[in-house]
């Protein structure tokens, strides 16, 4: 059979040029989806190593793609790690470094930057981050935006009307309320709570294996979720012209997760597909903060690097090469509103942590964790749950883990002398990047100020300096 030659003019009469060119632009430029969980246990997920749940569309993208073991969160709380990965700073520098605060208003995201890079850039589900002059994503109806409603249902037509209608590539910002509490959703009867396999770090007791089914099923819940993504992107002909990107946020509101700089709230799943460039089944140890992942998506769109932000591109690592993008990753936790006031502060490599509790003298108290039956099943707990929540409750002023031999965090060797030398490096490690970021530590773990109350300090400061400038005429006068 003679091969088939392509006519130009054949193709304008049949009217398929158009059609032709509009695919190639697509092949050219491809689309972003970033799918971001909601308060994760990552290691329950199966290519994590998880036992207790089937988690088969997530798996797929790490089947299908490259999955990262180093990867992790700079704070474990929502506002500020969300606000991280849309701008590429770290908290003090975004100004959310405390949960549910407002970013600086004079910072930028990626909802600026690419779409000078021709992409239009689409959020679906949780928000989150404010104010809307920096985070101005074009929201998308389907997913739900309420991470504590006591359902978590959600349609896709809407993003597949878009996705159809678009004519330029998009970066498609899918966020997820599950598993975040209350742990509603979900079908919990299909686990056997004697079966569970629990964390070192966990109480195991009846009460609390229960309430573990419930989690579960929030992450099977994220699991079909994943799962009707995939097939949006095959219906509308975009899986295999799109990164597609899954991430864990930060770890579960169980004491030693979330609102903690320990790894089970810092430490995170990501993975990522795109076989054009993305070997199938990699694996990739590479050290990864939420700030990298900014300039990544920059690159991956053949973008400038952006000078004003903090995070480093590991798009090598990525498309398969053993190239760092970081030496060291950092971590900050400051507890107002989320209870007394409780700085930590962290820095480590891929084996070793250092944390540094900056009132140590202080007992660490997290209101949605402590008010909650989860806590009841630590404090009337056997021996080992009292323990773990003693460690919650009171903490030394240095910790420091070996990782690979201890990845729960339970054996702190900050008194054993052998480490003496590294443990100074990395406290000097922690003092220089707060330095840097303008971070005074303690003092800065108060409540926010209101604008009224900022209002109303403005006017405090006028009347006294008139007052003084008014005292300082009077004394001149009387001179």
């Amino acid at each position: 059979m003679l091969p088939i030659k392509f006519n130009p003019v054949h193709a304008v009469s049949l009217g398929i040029l158009p059609l032709i060119a509009s695919g190639m632009q697509a092949q050219q430029r491809p689309n972003i989806v970033v799918i971001v969980a909601d308060d994760l246990a990552s290691h329950e997920l199966g290519c994590y190593g998880g036992k207790n749940v089937p988690t088969p569309n997530i798996d797929r993208i790490a089947r299908e793609g490259v999955q990262f073991t180093n990867c992790y969160a700079s704070i474990a709380m929502s506002v500020p790690i969300r606000a991280s990965l849309y701008t590429g700073l770290y908290p003090v520098r975004s100004g959310t470094y405390k949960n549910h605060q407002t970013s600086r208003s004079d910072i930028k995201s990626i909802t600026s930057y690419l779409p000078e890079e021709g992409y239009q850039v689409w959020r679906t589900g949780k928000t989150h981050t404010t104010p809307r002059s920096v985070f101005p994503f074009d929201e998308i109806p389907g997913f739900e935006v309420d991470c504590v409603a006591p359902t978590a249902d959600y349609f896709t037509d809407s993003l597949k009307t878009r996705i159809l209608g678009a004519k330029d590539p998009f970066c498609l910002f899918v966020c997820s309320t599950n598993p975040h509490a209350p742990w509603t959703v979900g079908n919990p009867s299909a686990f056997d709570p004697d079966k569970l396999v629990l964390a070192p770090v966990l109480p195991d007791n009846k009460d609390f294996r229960q309430i573990y089914c419930k989690y579960l099923a929030e992450v099977k819940a994220l699991d079909e979720q994943v799962g009707a993504i995939w097939k949006l992107l095959q219906e509308t002909g975009q899986l295999d012209n799109t990164l597609l990107i899954f991430l864990g946020e930060q770890g579960p509101q169980f004491p030693g997760g979330k609102w903690t700089n320990w790894d089970y709230g810092l430490h995170s799943a990501m993975l990522a597909r795109y076989p054009a460039k993305i070997k199938a089944g990699s694996v990739s140890d590479v050290l990864v903060q939420y700030e990298d992942i900014f300039p990544t998506l920059i690159d991956f769109t053949g973008g400038k690097p952006v000078p004003a932000i903090e995070g480093r591109s590991f798009l090598p690592a990525l498309f398969g090469k053993n190239t760092e993008c970081r030496q060291w990753a950092y971590g900050i936790h400051n507890n107002v509103p989320e209870g007394s006031a409780y700085p930590i502060r962290s820095v480590r490599d891929k084996r070793y942590k250092l944390i540094m509790n900056l009132t140590p003298e202080a007992a660490y108290m997290e209101k949605h964790v402590m008010n909650s039956k989860v806590w009841t099943c630590w404090i009337n707990g056997d021996a080992h749950a009292k323990e773990m929540a003693e460690r919650y409750v009171h903490r030394p002023a240095i910790e420091f883990y070996d990782t690979k031999t201890d990845p729960w965090e339970l054996n702190n060797l900050a008194s054993d002398k052998k480490y003496a030398t590294k443990i100074a490096e990395m406290k000097r490690l922690i003092e220089q990047w707060m330095q840097e970021q303008g971070d005074k530590g303690a003092v800065m773990d108060v409540a926010p100020i209101t604008p009224k109350k900022a209002k109303e300090n403005t006017e405090k400061r006028a009347a006294i300096q008139a007052h003084d400038q008014a005292v300082h005429i009077t004394d001149a006068w009387i001179n």
